[in-house]
């Protein structure tokens, strides 16, 4: 029998036949293991302020804490190369793969840092520390979010895709508000010298362990079906990763063009904003944590609502709120942050209701623009590129500008980021709903034969001419 006409056996995630307990598991695994991720990866700039002297020459403060968010940029550099590894293995061998080695080399760069000596100790020896183990977290990082995006989209209802997916920014920022909050508790009950000197170093140390814990639960994770029926077609098909993403070249495109202007919105408001307003606007370190945590959790809340939303009206008009929205207030919100924590926590949380309008939908978007077999590569590799091109510079890019006394110039900037977001979203199609299973290759392959036989059957009608 042809390949053409083999009956396939569907054995696709259906939430009616996964269990209570397998649907625990799966939301417990990556919702573990991602907020430990982000916890790892963002408590680098929430704490950056704190350790810039631990690292490098702390005679110029301002020297010290620009090199530290270089180090932090230049994490982002390794997130290319990450989102090509764990988006092959992820690919190639498995979502549930990737997803572990990811929290794996997150918790082990944790570690590596809260455990290092200073630049005191060692000296430059402990900027290479620094840097390596930032490097390393670049590379989990890059692979993680693709990962876990692809397999939350993989194993949820069609119909509540975006509500599922919202999953994965809502555990994101829970480890983005613990990081925060155990910021401003240590900063309520340690000196500053405390703070300087040792106090830091809790959070990557608690990273680290909690990391550990999550790889056990991902590793008692189910593969999902779709992968599986997607490698079962990949064999039939006999086609490369490489031959499907030469045929789709515009999906890597629009996925920078989706992420540029959210990813430095987001970056700038929802991670390095409290250490923005602490170092450049002299505000008070705990009062500047605790306006990050409020408005973290007024963003935690919305998330989910956002997912919601897009699955009754679509993805496209969500994302378009996103970006207009923001570019339209990035002026006032600036201008509003001063010297009080109310004012920094009232800036925050606009900026974020308007970015859960984005975050809350991009990991549906993303998997439903893109077939199985490069599902997770082919979003890992761009997205990688955006966030590091442009997410990484940002608080180090906000930081000079406004040293330079030029805000205005960073802001500009940021707008026109989200103008190119806002053109490329126009020209997505409405992915609400979509079947995973249809895979590109299918729908390709299948042309191909039906071009294929019709061609046949018209060369022997047609008489022979020279």
């Amino acid at each position: 029998m042809s390949t053409a006409h083999r009956p396939v056996e569907i054995t696709l995630d259906d939430p009616n036949t996964r269990t209570n307990r397998d649907k625990r598991r799966t939301i417990f695994g990556i919702g573990a293991g991602n907020a430990m991720e982000w916890f790892d990866w963002n408590i680098y700039a929430t704490f950056a302020a704190f350790f810039a002297g631990q690292f490098f020459n702390n005679e110029d403060k301002v020297s010290a804490l620009l090199s530290t968010l270089a180090v932090f940029a230049v994490g982002f550099a390794a997130r290319p190369l990450g989102g090509f590894v764990f988006g092959w293995v992820a690919d190639r061998h498995g979502r549930k793969s990737s997803m572990a080695g990811t929290i794996a080399l997150a918790a082990g760069g944790s570690l590596a840092i809260g455990l290092s000596p200073t630049y005191g100790q060692i000296g430059i020896w402990a900027s290479v520390i620094l840097l390596v183990a930032r490097l390393g977290q670049g590379l989990a990082h890059g692979g993680e979010l693709p990962s876990a995006q692809t397999y939350i989209a993989e194993v949820a209802p069609a119909a509540r895709r975006g509500l599922w997916s919202s999953l994965i920014y809502f555990s994101g920022t829970c480890g983005v508000i613990a990081g925060t909050l155990i910021g401003a508790t240590l900063s309520g009950i340690l000196t500053e010298d405390q703070m300087y000197s040792y106090g830091w170093r809790v959070p990557f140390i608690l990273g680290g362990i909690f990391g550990l814990y999550s790889l056990v639960m991902r590793l008692r994770m189910k593969e999902t079906a779709v992968f599986e029926e997607g490698a079962r077609e990949a064999d039939e098909v006999q086609e490369s990763r490489w031959s499907v993403i030469r045929r789709n070249p515009k999906l890597l495109f629009q996925v920078i063009g989706m992420t540029i202007g959210g990813t430095v919105a987001y970056y700038v408001w929802g991670i390095a904003a409290p250490a923005y307003a602490i170092s450049v606007r002299g505000m008070d370190a705990e009062g500047a944590l605790w306006a990050g945590v409020g408005a973290n959790l007024v963003f935690l809340a919305t998330l989910p609502l956002a997912g919601m939303l897009s699955d009754r009206i679509g993805r496209k008009p969500m994302m378009l709120i996103m970006v207009v929205g923001m570019a339209a207030v990035t002026f006032p919100l600036n201008a509003m942050v001063g010297s009080s924590p109310w004012s920094l926590f009232t800036a925050m949380s606009i900026a974020l209701v308007l970015l859960a309008c984005w975050t809350g939908v991009a990991p549906a978007a993303f998997a439903e623009i893109f077939p199985t077999r490069i599902r997770t590569v082919g979003l890992a590799v761009p997205y990688s590129i955006a966030v590091a091109a442009f997410g990484g510079t940002a608080p180090y890019l906000q930081t000079w500008f406004a040293d330079q006394g030029n805000m205005g110039g960073f802001l500009w900037y940021g707008i026109a980021l989200l103008a190119v977001s806002a053109i490329t979203v126009l020209t997505l199609p409405e992915t609400k709903g979509a079947d995973l299973r249809i895979s590109t290759v299918t729908r390709s392959v299948g042309r191909d034969r039906r071009s294929s036989s019709t061609s046949a059957r018209r060369s022997c009608k047609r008489p022979f001419q020279r």
